[in-house]
């Protein structure tokens, strides 16, 4: 019998705000449980392990910021501010009620040296989806140099959800500012 919805979601978020905010290692399962209010029988109906749970729970936080992201490229209709709304979109998704303190996958990538199957892929999936998005978003502003100047962002990026974790109230503004240098060095101002 599969997970009703709302015992899905309670888990999930339980899931979501103890492992990403306290840590993977340091949040048990009983901790997850106690939260979403549901039995082991109920979660273990859903999810065959831990890992498995991590992997749900980030599966779905990639949803969630996809479609922040989405969002923030809409409000904008020139390349240029387009592929810098990624910034938009990190302050949107921190700034939600369910925002953590950093990046969900960079925390899951560092707490498994040798991640679970699962795992690997949700930080994987995330991974490529910057990689390319970025790459995409670049392509009319700079042409042939999208890839690499994607990569350079993608850096940046990572970069600012890590200075997260030294200066909590840090904003995107620093990261921001670079990015625009880069894209301007790439000679993507005016095009």
């Amino acid at each position: 019998m599969p997970l009703r919805p709302a015992s899905e979601k309670k888990i999930l978020d339980a899931a979501d705000e103890l492992f990403f905010t306290n840590g993977i290692a340091a949040t048990p399962v009983d901790a997850v449980l106690a939260r979403a209010g549901v039995s082991a029988a109920t979660m273990y109906r859903g999810y065959r392990s831990k890992e498995a749970l991590v992997a749900a729970a980030l599966t779905r936080r990639h949803h969630d910021w996809l479609a922040t992201w989405d969002a923030a490229v809409a409000r904008h209709d020139e390349a240029g501010p387009r592929l810098l709304a990624v910034f938009d979109a990190l302050d949107d998704f921190r700034s939600r009620p369910t925002g953590a303190r950093w990046c969900a996958f960079l925390a899951s990538a560092a707490e498994y040296v040798d991640p679970p199957a699962d795992v690997a892929e949700a930080v994987r999936l995330d991974t490529e989806s910057l990689r390319t998005r970025l790459t995409d978003l670049a392509r009319p502003l700079v042409g042939g140099q999208a890839e690499a100047l994607a990569e350079h962002l993608l850096l940046v990026v990572t970069g600012d959800l890590a200075m997260r974790l030294r200066e909590p109230t840090r904003d995107t503004t620093t990261a921001r500012a670079v990015a625009a240098a880069l894209v301007a060095a790439a000679g993507g101002q005016g095009r």
